[in-house]
């Protein structure tokens, strides 16, 4: 009989369809980053916020897995590239600070959808992939106002793109070939290890005062810890191409998270924007169990 760490450490059951593990996870990690954003005055400023997450969630992640460190040179090098890819998609906080909450996130998003496209197989999963790349075009343009874009802050958000890209491809290698969640653990700490010194630098002690830490766990358990354990376990059974669609919800649970906790209105350009979105994840979800991919367990659909 296993024992409840040995159970703590297994994928979800199959009997959680793989897309809501997804979905789960983009409403969270949207969540806890509007909140973040809420946080910058308090903290004083994006890279502030970085810490508290990544430390805060790491820390977490270690209580609830309590990982061995990798013995062979191939796991801990995959691990450290894992928290390197985490860390980077942390950038997309110093773009908040420059745009509009869900302008950075949809920015953002290019970086799994273009591992979509790439990956894609079949001309349908293409087209799913480019409609979603179409919506996200609609939802990224400029309020009613027409105040430009700063170039600094999509410079930012592009580099989290390349960086979430790369964590999507990271993360489905990273549970397909190690075990257990001890691995993710690893690797957001090591992702804590690379921001600590620069949201120490801007933020100093006020890391430390007991407010500001039991604001950051809450932003650290939704935007990190939860998501990252729920998109591990639909990697093991999705491929990368359907879930990187699937994460182009990530602008509809943006907009309603800025309109909700940060008042950020949507224009009808947008509404429409997320109208596409949706289909285009409805579709390759649907394609996806028409086919028969994807619901045999660990690694089906590779």
């Amino acid at each position: 009989m296993a024992s409840p760490a040995e159970r703590a450490d297994r994928p979800a059951s199959p009997a959680v369809p793989a897309p809501l593990l997804v979905v789960g996870s983009v409403l969270c990690v949207q969540t806890g980053q509007a909140l973040g954003k809420g946080l910058f005055g308090t903290v004083g400023g994006p890279l502030g916020v970085v810490a508290l997450r990544l430390g805060l969630a790491g820390l977490v992640l270690l209580a609830l897995r309590r990982p061995r460190l990798p013995t062979d040179r191939r796991s801990l090098l995959l691990i450290l590239a894992f928290g390197t890819a985490i860390a980077g998609m942390n950038l997309s906080y110093l773009a908040m600070a420059q745009l509009p909450f869900g302008v950075a996130m949809t920015i953002q998003l290019s970086g799994p959808l273009a591992v979509s496209l790439l990956a894609s197989r079949r001309w349908t999963d293409a087209a799913w992939g480019l409609l979603a790349v179409g919506g996200t075009a609609l939802f990224a343009l400029p309020g009613t106002g027409g105040q430009p874009l700063s170039p600094v802050g999509v410079g930012w958000a592009v580099a989290s793109a390349l960086s979430m890209g790369a964590y999507l491809l990271l993360s489905r290698r990273t549970g397909t070939t190690l075990d257990g969640g001890g691995p993710l653990a690893l690797a957001v700490c090591w992702a804590a290890v690379l921001s600590l010194p620069f949201g120490l630098a801007q933020s100093g002690t006020r890391l430390a005062e007991p407010p500001v830490l039991l604001a950051g766990l809450g932003v650290a358990l939704l935007s990190a810890a939860l998501p990252y354990s729920l998109e591990l376990a639909a990697l093991r059974r999705l491929p990368a191409r359907v879930v990187g669609v699937l994460q182009s919800l990530e602008p509809v649970a943006a907009g309603g998270a800025g309109l909700v906790l940060l008042g950020e209105r949507l224009t009808a350009v947008q509404w429409l924007a997320i109208s596409c979105i949706t289909l285009a994840s409805a579709g390759t979800v649907l394609g996806h169990w028409a086919g028969g991919v994807g619901r045999d367990g660990p690694g089906a659909g590779r």
